[in-house]
């Protein structure tokens, strides 16, 4: 499925020459170790998902020579992952999944001192869309159902990854923009947040498809909207938000980057290896059943999308009053 957004659209509208150019790259260096492969959330959301799709790509196809060892640190709305990054001894063996708070919690929690500029660019690997879920035994099928038992609850509880992050960022605009109280709980990670869904702990999520789709295939939960730019081929009769008035869309990254001092060398290596992946049948085949959006870019395009989603976020920090 494209991204429409003409945001995405410029920024990677010379990805392929960047492909034929990282594809001509000769490594000199190979990790020498086991790679700590750190994941920006907790076990079992889209972030740790995809990491350990990842690993399990390199490892099928043979493609490095020591491993990719998975590891979660998703505290702090993922402070936690960029302060491992930010500090390590070895930035050459240490690489980051991200999501959307690789930018919204160093603009939050300024004082841990990261500024993502200087981390090293991998690989863009697709950005995943949020969709609107309810539980079944909710009776609520539409987006207007949805509103109508929100307004006439006196407590209504929604629950998402992190605090000032994506799925937070979400629900304030669905608060503001149609006028709903909302009591907003934070968790370390998506699978978290779409067990408890499932469990009826909480009323709604914004989750992305990948992180429900379990639930979803059980029958467990219903979609009612996505905050894609159109309409999802999973969810052909799901509406966007678009389509209720709303003139916003929210996509997650799906992003590996590298620990700030990185050598040049480790950093092609890595880029290298990622764009092999992506450019499998596994990890396109991948992406069409998680229902993520293609986005490869190279690393002066990432570079630029990091400078961009910055000043996005900043601006809907202080909107959103987050």
């Amino acid at each position: 499925m494209a991204v429409k957004s003409k945001l995405l659209s410029k920024i990677v509208g010379t990805a392929a020459l960047g492909l034929m150019a990282l594809s001509s790259v000769a490594h000199a260096w190979e990790p020498n170790k086991p790679v700590d492969f750190v994941i920006m959330a907790g076990a079992g959301g889209g972030a740790d998902q995809i990491a350990r799709f990842l690993q399990s790509v390199a490892e099928k196809k043979d493609l490095t020579n020591r491993p990719l060892v998975p590891n979660n640190k998703g505290g702090g709305s993922g402070a936690e992952a960029l302060i491992a990054l930010n500090t390590t001894k070895d930035p050459n063996h240490t690489i980051l999944v991200t999501l959307n708070s690789f930018f919204t919690t160093p603009l939050r929690q300024a004082n841990l001192g990261i500024d993502v500029s200087t981390f090293s660019p991998v690989a863009m690997m697709g950005v995943d869309p949020f969709i609107l879920w309810v539980h079944k035994d909710s009776g609520i099928t539409t987006f207007e159902q949805w509103l109508d038992a929100v307004k006439a609850s006196d407590d209504y509880i929604m629950g998402g990854t992190g605090k000032g992050q994506e799925d937070s960022l979400v629900i304030t605009y669905l608060k503001q923009a149609f006028g709903l109280k909302i009591k907003y709980i934070p968790y370390k990670g998506g699978g978290a947040v779409a067990k408890d869904l499932a469990g009826k702990q909480i009323m709604a999520t914004v989750n992305n498809p990948s992180e429900t789709k379990g639930f979803y295939a059980n029958g467990d939960v219903v979609p009612l909207l996505s905050f894609s730019d159109e309409r999802m081929p999973a969810f052909p009769d799901v509406p966007t938000i678009k389509e209720k008035g709303q003139d916003f869309s929210y996509y997650n990254q799906r992003a590996v980057v590298g620990a700030p001092g990185q050598s040049a060398e480790a950093s092609a290596y890595y880029q290298t290896l990622f764009k092999t992946i992506y450019e499998s049948q596994e990890w396109q085949d991948y992406m069409t059943s998680e229902s993520l959006s293609p986005l490869w870019m190279n690393p002066e395009e990432q570079k630029a999308y990091w400078g961009v989603q910055v000043d996005r976020h900043k601006k809907l920090l202080a909107e959103m009053g987050e």
